[in-house]
């Protein structure tokens, strides 16, 4: 059991037992209570020390975590609360406390038809109910699209991961011809541009799975499941977007932005490596570090003529092809 666990059920009871009004509790009592308790919850014998107590009521009497729990020794040796109706779980709140929670229910609101949120609408509304905040707009969009394909696989995959389990796809691929089983061990779920990817480990080797290819997911409980310990950030540090290739190394990616929407792109900046390496009055030219993916081709494609890659040559040209063939797009309209 986490520490943190320990002292919440440590907190719960000491609370129960410093605003029970029948009975008197030695700092002896309090130990055996919050052992027992331990015990009840974990199964595990679990002997609390004097000196863990006496902190845990230090910072219930202090600001530390907001309580300030009027905590008395009476009798010079009996534990109680000076405040009869005093209770850690008696929280108060001000009006700039009950605006934060409001902002923050108006946000997850948001959420509450998205498949692995269904369970978070009781908790929301309880939280409407206690803040009355049912009648408020929301003043916070976020961009999300219910409707995509694979959402609901979410809750499996979802699922899989947490309880760590094995999972059998059948998965077919925009570019194959027939549907393939991949048997593969679920390390994280992954949102870009609107569109879910699972991270797997298949075959010695990490995979991006898109969310919309995939026809019928079930649990493998007879093979072990591989955790390879995933770290996204550094998985994903050197790409824009989901697609990582792991023999490809990234490459210094050198472009020039038009004057006009130069800040568009220092403010939101294409990736974590942007630097800025010349300005002038026609615009700045920028660097970032990263490997040549379809994410990235799509990114630059998207700023149209406002854009220019200066290298490498093999992106450059792939850009330049790219826009080519939308010209010619464009030019047999013309001849129509």
């Amino acid at each position: 059991m986490s520490s943190n666990k320990n002292a919440l059920i440590r907190y719960k009871t000491l609370d129960k037992c410093l605003k029970n009004k029948y009975k008197k509790y030695t700092l002896e009592d309090l130990i055996d209570e919050c052992s027992e308790a331990l015990f009840e919850f974990d199964g595990k014998e679990s002997f609390v020390s004097k000196r863990t107590i006496q902190l845990d009521l230090q910072n219930m009497r202090s600001e530390k975590f907001g309580y300030e729990a009027p905590i008395e020794v009476y009798e010079r040796r009996f534990y109680r609360y000076s405040d009869p109706d005093y209770s850690i779980h008696n929280i108060s709140v001000n009006e700039n406390d009950l605006k934060a929670m409001n902002n923050a229910v108006q946000i997850l609101k948001q959420f509450k038809d998205f498949s692995m949120f269904k369970e978070m609408n009781g908790v929301i509304q309880k939280l409407e109910d206690s803040i009355q905040s049912t009648n408020q707009k929301s003043i916070i969009h976020l961009d999300k699209n219910e409707q995509l394909k694979g959402l609901e696989h979410i809750d499996i995959l979802y699922e899989s991961i947490l309880n760590k389990k094995v999972l059998k796809i059948c998965y077919k691929s925009f570019k194959a011809r027939e549907m393939n089983i991949l048997t593969v061990h679920p390390q994280l779920l992954k949102e870009y541009n609107n569109r879910w990817f699972l991270i797997c480990f298949h075959k010695n080797s990490i995979m991006n799975l898109a969310l919309d290819r995939m026809e019928e997911i079930t649990i493998e409980d007879k093979i072990e499941y591989i955790d390879k310990d995933f770290n996204a950030d550094r998985y994903f540090g050197e790409v824009i977007g989901a697609t990582v290739s792991e023999t490809q190394r990234p490459q210094n990616v050198i472009f020039f932005v038009t004057r006009k929407h130069a800040p568009y792109v220092t403010t939101k900046p294409f990736h974590h490596s942007q630097e800025i390496i010349k300005e002038d009055e026609t615009g700045t030219t920028f660097k970032i570090c990263v490997q040549l993916n379809f994410e990235l081709e799509r990114m630059i494609l998207g700023m149209g003529e406002f854009i220019k890659v200066l290298g490498p040559r093999k992106l450059k040209q792939r850009i330049h092809k790219s826009l080519k063939e939308a010209v010619r797009n464009y030019s047999s309209d013309e001849n129509q």
